[in-house]
């Protein structure tokens, strides 16, 4: 249990004065249209919109880059027997129709999930150290360079396959390593602009742009590899960020006390509400007392079992959706963004609810995020294999995550159905989205001056299984065979049901005794000395 005085910081609502009075009225909140911080949270949700169609477009440009009609171990027999061709294309080739001299390559399937994971070596390196600089500097430079890197290497993808795959794995491992700070910069960020009473809104806004990149990459990967070739996908997206961070760079600032449009209303309402948990850590952090911390080990498990899940069906969705339903290219990108767009619309609108619920103190934080990751999935969501657990993209009832994962085996006995499958991964992920205001930003709760770092180290034990699930899903589906698929989609169910349980059981809201200054005392003892005052 926190100390009272680091009550107030963790959780507004229950912030009190001794005459049982808000700190904070509803009369002392500016309006949160067109403010400062809905800008940013804006703008974050366009980067990090961005970030994820850079993650994804691979997953569904390999299916366009490589070269089905040559022979392989199992590959013709495996393909042709999965799930019977759509009407009329018994006869076809099988491959996708590109522009003349658009080049395609022979991969097999342990090579592809090599490639897909390549990605997750570099992303995981750069977590903790991401997170720790823009905790102490602050993480809009971070963020923006994260972004302006991984768009600008990404520009050079076409040029590193023809190389061959070895280059194309250095690439996007490289990748990996910009993008790594994203995500616990933004963290750090909301630790100095995001008021108590709307932390799970303004992270979610934020945070679900990566499911709707996600959404968008996909239809739009599979639209243009037919119709400009694939090298374009990489050219459309890396551009793209390369804009992005030009906006990020001209109207972004790290503190609200330095930004050069915020009203001044505003400006005392996020540093009076936040306090002094909204300044950097400095260069010391107690990283023993963090690690000894029942809390944040709850967050790192439930985080790694849930993105299992989340990573694999970014990465090889839209492999099943060809090699076994044997959906055209531009139906496939299409329909594997689906679960994406019922993420981000569950993810969003959840955050609204676990604010009102906060502020109206229905439910005490710790069950707010427990209820919402155990409703749900992860974070940020975002995803398709939901199976639920937790952040996060990073709760509670089993009986609210035990949906997800039973939509997910569903999928796996949905057999050839097209429909069935299309509906219960959407279907999982919209009840998985609803976690997104659950463990994925439970740092923020427990230690807000030490959120960025704290992300980072969630993160990085959370992309392990962004290495390892693309690899086990390529030997688990070698054939091409839906028996292989039904192993992959039990695997990450399991994973994700054990990880929401453990949330529950160990999870916690409450700001943690190791993340309480020394001076947060007098801190909050002002605020009420003033608040006195003003009554006087």
């Amino acid at each position: 249990m926190a100390p009272p005085s680091s009550l107030s910081i963790n959780a507004a609502p229950s912030d009190e004065s001794e005459d049982n009075e808000p700190l904070l009225g509803d009369d002392t909140v500016p309006p949160q249209c067109c403010s400062a911080r809905l800008n940013l949270a804006v703008l974050m949700f366009l980067g990090f919109s961005v970030v994820y169609g850079l993650r994804v477009n691979l997953s569904v440009a390999m299916v366009a880059m490589v070269n089905t009609t040559d022979s392989g171990p199992g590959r013709n027999s495996s393909v042709a027997h999965a799930c019977p061709l759509p009407p009329g294309s018994e006869n076809s080739s099988g491959t996708f129709e590109q522009p003349d001299g658009t080049p395609q390559y022979p991969w097999d399937a342990k090579t592809q999930g090599w490639l897909l994971g390549a990605f997750f070596f570099g992303y995981l390196c750069t977590q903790i150290p991401g997170g720790y600089l823009s905790g102490h500097y602050g993480g809009s430079i971070f963020l923006g360079l994260g972004v302006l890197s991984t768009a600008a290497l990404t520009l050079l993808t076409p040029l590193a396959a023809q190389w061959g795959p070895y280059w194309l794995f250095a690439l996007r491992a490289l990748e990996g390593l910009g993008e790594g700070v994203t995500f616990p910069a933004m963290m750090a960020m909301w630790a100095r602009w995001a008021p108590p009473l709307e932390r799970s809104r303004l992270i979610t806004i934020s945070g679900s742009g990566s499911n709707f990149g996600a959404f968008l990459a996909m239809p739009l990967t599979g639209y243009l590899c037919q119709a400009l070739g694939w090298p374009s996908v990489f050219y459309l997206c890396g551009g793209a960020g390369c804009l992005w961070a030009v906006l990020w760079f001209m109207f972004v600032s790290d503190d609200p006390r330095t930004h050069r449009r915020i009203s001044k209303e505003e400006r005392d309402y996020i540093v009076d509400s936040i306090g002094r948990q909204g300044g950097g850590h400095g260069w010391s952090v107690p990283l023993l007392r963090m690690m000894m911390s029942v809390p944040l080990w709850a967050i790192i498990v439930t985080q790694m079992c849930s993105n299992w899940s989340f990573y694999t069906q970014l990465t090889s969705l839209p492999t099943y959706m060809n090699n076994i339903l044997h959906f055209d290219l531009k139906s496939n990108g299409f329909l594997s963004a689906l679960p994406y767009l019922a993420a981000w619309l569950c993810s969003v609108l959840s955050g609204f609810l676990a604010d009102s619920l906060i502020e109206k103190k229905v439910f005490s934080i710790t069950t707010i995020r427990k209820l919402f990751t155990l409703t749900g999935k992860e974070n940020l969501t975002a995803d398709f294999l939901l199976a639920i657990g937790s952040n996060a993209h990073h709760g509670p009832s089993p009986a609210g995550m035990l949906p997800p994962a039973g939509f997910l085996l569903a999928v796996a006995y949905a057999g050839c159905s097209h429909v069935l499958t299309i509906t219960f991964l959407t279907l999982s992920s919209a009840v998985a989205g609803t976690s997104s205001p659950g463990v994925f930003i439970n740092q923020i709760d427990i230690a807000p001056r030490y959120a960025g770092f704290l992300l980072g180290i969630t993160n990085m034990f959370g992309t392990i299984p962004g290495v390892i699930a693309p690899i086990v899903t390529g030997y688990f589906t070698e054939d091409h065979t839906l028996a292989g698929w039904r192993k992959v989609f039990w695997v990450s169910a399991a994973i994700n049901v054990g990880g929401a349980f453990f949330y529950t059981l160990f999870g916690s809201g409450d700001i943690q005794p190791w993340a309480v200054a020394e001076d947060d005392d007098d801190d909050e003892g002002a605020k009420r000395e003033r608040k006195r005052s003003d009554s006087t």
